[in-house]
C-alpha cells in the first residue's frame, strides 16, 4: 500500500511506502498533510495563476511549472510562518517567490548540463530551445523579485539578491572544477551551501520574518534551513548513482558532466585509481556502459553509504536546530520534513 495525500506537495515529498519500513513516518506525513492542507492548496492555486502568455519565454517557463515538483522550499516558508502569525497572503506570496527562483535555476541548469529530461518529461530546452529556457528562467526571477518587493518585508529583497549572487558564485566554482576530477571536500561544501542551502535558508527566514518571530527564532530556523538543504543535496547525490534511477532526470547526469558530488569525492579518496579512468572517459566521451562501470566501482567502495551518513548527519543537525523553538505542531511538522527528506526517491 503506497501512502497518498490530497495535496500534491506532500505526495511528491513523501514517496514513502510500507516497502521502505516507514509507517511511523507515513503517519507523521499524514498528520502534516491534514494540518497544512488548506495552505498548500492555496499555494498550488497561486502557482497555477502565474501569468501565461503566448511568447516562447512564457511557454518554456510553464512547461516546467505545470509539471509540479516537490515544492519543499515553499512548504518551508509555510511551516516557518506557522510559528507566528501563520500562512498569511504575504507569506504565501513569498512561498510562491521562492519556488519561482528555484524553477529559474532548474531552467538554467538544464541548459548548462545539456540535460534532456526534467521531472520525467523532456526538459524545456528540448521543447523550446536553450535560449528560451534561459530567458524563461530570467523572467521567473523578475516575477519572483517583484513578489518579494510587493510583500514589503524589510530586507527580504536584499537578502534574496544576496542568495542569487551566492548561487551564481557556487555555480561558477562548480563550472571551474567540472571535469577536473579532484575530490576536495571544502569545495564540495562551498558549492552545496551556495547552490542548495542558501535558498532553503532564505525560505525559512522569509517565513520567520513575515510571521514576526524573534531574532533567536529566526537564527534557529536559518540553521535548520542550512542543514535541511545539505541533507537534501546529499540524497540527490546518492540518487544520481542509485541503481534503477527513478528521479525523472537523466541517469548519472552528474557523473557525465564531471561534477564532484559527494559519492565521487569519497570514491576518489578510497579508490585513487578511479581518477585516471574517469578523466580518460570524460575526455573521450564515455558510453553508458562505461559510466555504469564507474558507478559500480563508486558503489563498491562504500561511497553511497558514506553519502547516506552525511545526509543523516545533517538531518540530525536540522532537528537539533529546532530544539531552540517552541514545541508544537510547527516544530513537529519541520521534524517530519527532515525525516522525509531522507526517504525520498526523486
Amino acid at each position: 500500500m503506497t501512502l497518498g495525500f490530497d495535496t500534491p506537495v506532500l505526495n511528491r515529498l513523501a514517496h514513502v511506502s510500507e516497502a521502505h519500513g516507514a509507517l511511523a513516518l507515513g503517519d507523521r506525513l499524514a498528520s502534516l498533510d491534514r494540518w497544512v492542507r488548506a495552505d498548500l492548496v492555496d499555494l498550488e492555486a497561486e502557482l497555477a495563476a502565474i501569468p501565461r502568455g503566448e511568447r516562447v519565454v512564457h511557454l518554456a517557463a510553464h512547461h516546467l511549472l505545470d509539471r509540479g515538483g516537490k515544492h519543499l522550499r515553499p512548504l518551508c516558508v509555510a511551516l516557518a510562518s506557522r510559528f507566528g502569525d501563520g500562512f498569511s497572503p504575504r507569506a504565501r506570496s513569498l512561498a510562491v517567490a521562492v519556488e519561482l527562483v528555484h524553477s529559474a535555476t532548474l531552467l538554467h541548469d538544464d541548459v548548462i548540463d545539456v540535460a534532456d529530461r526534467r521531472r520525467g518529461e523532456p526538459a524545456a530546452r528540448i521543447v523550446y530551445g536553450n535560449a528560451a529556457s534561459i530567458f524563461a528562467g530570467d523572467w521567473l526571477l523578475v516575477v519572483a523579485l517583484r513578489r518579494i518587493a510587493a510583500a514589503n518585508v524589510d530586507g527580504l529583497v536584499e537578502s534574496m539578491l544576496a542568495v542569487i549572487e551566492e548561487m551564481i558564485v557556487a555555480e561558477s566554482v562548480q563550472l571551474e572544477r567540472r571535469g577536473r576530477v579532484e575530490g576536495a571536500r571544502e569545495d564540495y561544501t562551498r558549492i552545496v551551501e551556495g547552490k542548495t542551502c542558501a535558498l532553503f535558508r532564505w525560505a525559512m527566514q522569509a517565513g520567520a520574518r513575515v510571521a514576526g518571530l524573534t531574532a533567536a527564532e529566526q537564527a534557529a530556523l536559518d540553521r535548520y534551513g542550512l542543514h535541511l538543504g545539505f541533507a537534501f543535496q546529499a540524497v540527490d547525490d546518492e540518487l544520481d548513482f542509485a541503481e534503477g534511477n527513478g528521479t525523472g532526470k537523466d541517469p548519472l547526469v552528474d557523473l557525465r558532466e564531471g561534477k564532484m558530488t559527494y559519492p565521487l569525492v569519497v570514491a576518489l579518496e578510497r579508490d585513487p585509481s578511479l581518477k585516471e579512468r574517469i578523466v580518460g572517459l570524460l575526455e573521450a566521451g564515455a558510453s553508458d556502459a562505461e559510466l555504469a562501470t564507474i558507478a559500480q566501482r563508486v558503489r563498491a567502495c562504500g561511497a553511497l553509504t558514506a553519502t547516506r551518513r552525511l545526509a543523516e548527519d545533517h538531518m540530525q543537525r536540522s532537528l537539533e536546530a529546532l530544539s531552540a523553538l517552541p514545541a508544537g505542531p510547527a516544530r513537529d511538522a519541520l521534524e517530519t520534513v527532515s525525516l522525509a527528506s531522507l526517504q525520498r526517491t526523486s
